[in-house]
């Protein structure tokens, strides 16, 4: 890939990017109802395409927030044109790295030293690049290392590019504007920590030897003294990522051996630890040649506060469908409803917020479930283009469901795309014996 030599960092430099990726995106709506007069037939394919690559090239050249919030959505293809899930999940870990001179400079201001001065070796060019910050492979003492620079300028710019990408949220995407106001402030939260490289160290160890009990799971080893603020050194792990893994075309074994050390892992966390890895991309795991999983990037982690623990898997209970006034009484306490809604709002949301609790709780409901089941998939991506065409949701004023609920479905939609890329059969378990609804 073609290297960076700078990153616009300034509020001036971003905006002006973001103000020609506008103009780029304006001229391609003009050019497709160019198109589409001369050909009333014609599809909106290539205007997602144009816009999408258009989109992408800018967000990769200012890094940092704006395209990590392009790789969050890459996650649900449901809501985003299939061109804006191609181009933007390749954020994950393809964007274009920085060139060898901002790596060092990088370190000679954190370190006060060059990369090789700390190292026995280093290779200058990156070996994975995402949103936040790129990797390089090092060795030192015998030992082969990864180390992660963070790209300059990404902390200081997260909350004026999240005022920048809203436009972009909730005209182009057509996300409801109530929504995106009330999670931007959890977003940008959790970004701010992301940026923070060395509370990610201290949460990469603690959770992985929490959860270093667990099946075909693999951690590396951190090393605070070689990482700082911006930079973090850990083992390097020699694994494919899912694409590759799969191209390999494994056998159903193996998939269902990692699918569920994938499962086992965050139901430990979100049920033990009261708090999950809350960014569930591929880009975050290794599959290890001798079949285990390896996780790596702790960055955004997602602590679940106990009154919306026991509410979010009181409403998903089995249990609990059948019982209507207990599941209104956890609609209320989890924001999907409001005492200030009127008769006619409460009949809108409640079938569909029932709805979306069904299909959602489906893995739960037996001791096995088969996520290679495409039939379930498509009925969650119908359901959800379902409530993207309506207008009433598009429009509505009021935000519905806990800010506390963004990365916790989050985090499920994530695992459970990953496990359907894998097509593995898991044992789910039950989390749900003598668990009790708390008002």
């Amino acid at each position: 890939m073609k290297e960076q030599n700078s990153i616009p960092v300034s509020k001036v430099q971003r905006a002006t990017e973001f103000l020609k990726t506008g103009a780029q995106i304006g001229g391609n709506y003009i050019k497709h109802y160019a198109k589409k007069m001369v050909n009333p037939e014609l599809t909106k394919d290539g205007l997602h395409q144009d816009n999408a690559t258009d989109i992408y090239q800018s967000l990769s050249k200012l890094k940092g927030s704006a395209l990590k919030v392009a790789q969050m959505m890459s996650m649900d293809r449901s809501v985003l044109p299939k061109a804006y899930v191609d181009q933007f999940q390749m954020s994950q870990y393809s964007a274009p790295p920085l060139s060898g001179p901002l790596v060092i400079k990088t370190f000679q201001k954190y370190f006060g030293k060059s990369p090789s001065q700390i190292f026995d070796t280093f290779k200058l060019q990156a070996s994975n690049a995402a949103s936040i910050g790129q990797v390089h492979e090092a060795t030192k003492n015998g030992k082969k290392l990864a180390v992660k620079i963070q790209y300059p300028g990404v902390a200081d710019s997260i909350s004026s590019d999240l005022k920048m990408v809203k436009p972009f949220a909730v005209r182009l995407m057509g996300l409801n504007e109530a929504d995106v106001d009330r999670y931007m402030g959890e977003v940008e939260g959790k970004l701010l920590e992301e940026t923070d490289y060395e509370l990610e160290v201290r949460r990469s160890q603690e959770i992985s030897m929490a959860c270093g009990h667990i099946p075909n799971l693999f951690f590396p080893v951190y090393y605070p003294e070689l990482s700082s603020k911006r930079i973090i050194t850990m083992d390097w792990l020699p694994g494919k990522h899912l694409k590759e893994f799969l191209e390999t075309n494994p056998g159903q074994e193996v998939r269902n051996s990692i699918g569920q050390a994938l499962w086992d892992f965050y139901e430990f966390q979100i049920h033990e630890l009261r708090q999950i890895h809350a960014d569930p991309h591929p880009g975050n795991f290794m599959m290890l040649e001798d079949g285990r999983l390896g996780i790596i990037d702790f960055g955004c982690v997602k602590e679940i506060p106990e009154f919306y623990y026991y509410n979010y898997f009181a409403l998903i209970n089995p249990a609990n469908v059948n019982d209507k006034e207990r599941v209104m009484k956890l609609f209320y306490a989890l924001e999907f409803l409001y005492p200030s809604d009127s008769e006619a709002d409460v009949k809108f949301y409640v079938p569909l917020f029932t709805k979306m609790i069904d299909i959602l709780g489906v893995p739960f409901r037996t001791d096995e479930f088969d996520f290679g089941n495409d039939q379930y998939f498509d009925g969650i991506y119908s359901f959800a283009e379902e409530l993207g065409n309506m207008k009433e949701l598009r429009e509505s004023k009021v935000a519905r469901g806990s800010k506390d609920g963004l990365y916790v479905n989050r985090t499920y939609f994530g695992l459970y795309s990953m496990l359907n890329q894998l097509k593995a059969r898991i044992n789910t378990h039950s989390v749900f014996k003598g668990m009790v609804v708390e008002i």
